[in-house]
């Protein structure tokens, strides 16, 4: 039987007398890069807000590992490292001094010697001293991945991180997901709308419309019935 590390059962959010969320159930297996697709309000990113505390959801159940309460939830949170939007990074202050806020934030002390392994870990060691608002767009995305990975998270839930990347900086990006997913055992949740560097690492899918989670499978099964994700995203909501 698999084993999930997330799950969501009948998960609503209502802002007034709008449904942004509706009755959303999901399973994320534990090791697995779960890709989320769905079009500009479609709710990927106030799902991801409620997971990471910063939004209230109205009814339905979030499940952590095995942690299901709020205090639980609370706890557990701890082991979730979270890209949400746009990078928060602090421009003028270098690379190391950006992980050494963050450790302070998160961790309440500073490692110099876990920031500099978390930057190798990214690619980024070797730009530690520079300025952070003198990094390319890719970088400043390597960045905030790495303040995500600085409390050694169990599961990254990522919003678009591919925002803003050219081609090299995304395969760049896309190989150290692979990298933190193989090698560290993280498990990924991303969402992202260009499908086909989802498609070159998710190993399970769920598409999200108007609110409502329409279909969860792996990528095994698509390969079965269609030629690419983008076929089968196209498939899926000529059904709506």
């Amino acid at each position: 039987m698999e084993k999930y590390i997330l799950k969501v059962n009948n998960l609503c959010k209502k802002y007034g007398n709008t449904a942004v969320l509706q009755q959303v159930s999901l399973s994320v297996p534990a090791g697995s890069i779960y890709g989320l697709i769905g079009e500009n309000g479609a709710g990927k990113t106030t799902l991801f807000r409620i997971l990471a505390g910063l939004s209230r959801k109205t009814s339905g159940q979030v499940v952590l590992a095995n942690a299901s309460t709020e205090a639980e939830i609370i706890k557990e949170r701890r082991n979730i490292g979270f890209m949400i939007e746009s990078p928060a990074l602090y421009l003028d202050l270098s690379v190391l001094e950006n992980l050494y806020i963050s450790q302070l934030q998160y961790c309440g002390k500073k490692d110099i010697d876990y920031a500099n392994q978390t930057l190798e870990s990214v690619g980024l060691y070797s730009q530690k001293q520079k300025k952070a608002r003198h990094l390319s767009s890719g970088m400043k995305q390597r960045l905030a991945l790495a303040t995500a990975l600085l409390h050694n998270p169990k599961i990254l839930i990522l919003d678009e991180p591919a925002n803003g990347l050219d081609p090299m900086g995304m395969i760049a990006f896309r190989q150290l997901l692979l990298k933190l997913n193989t090698y560290e055992n993280i498990t990924i949740v991303i969402s992202s709308h260009i499908l086909t560097e989802l498609e070159h690492i998710a190993t399970h899918y769920g598409f999200l419309h108007n609110g409502k989670l329409l279909q969860e499978i792996s990528s095994s099964d698509i390969s079965k019935s269609a030629d690419s994700l983008e076929k089968y995203f196209e498939k899926v909501m000529g059904s709506q």
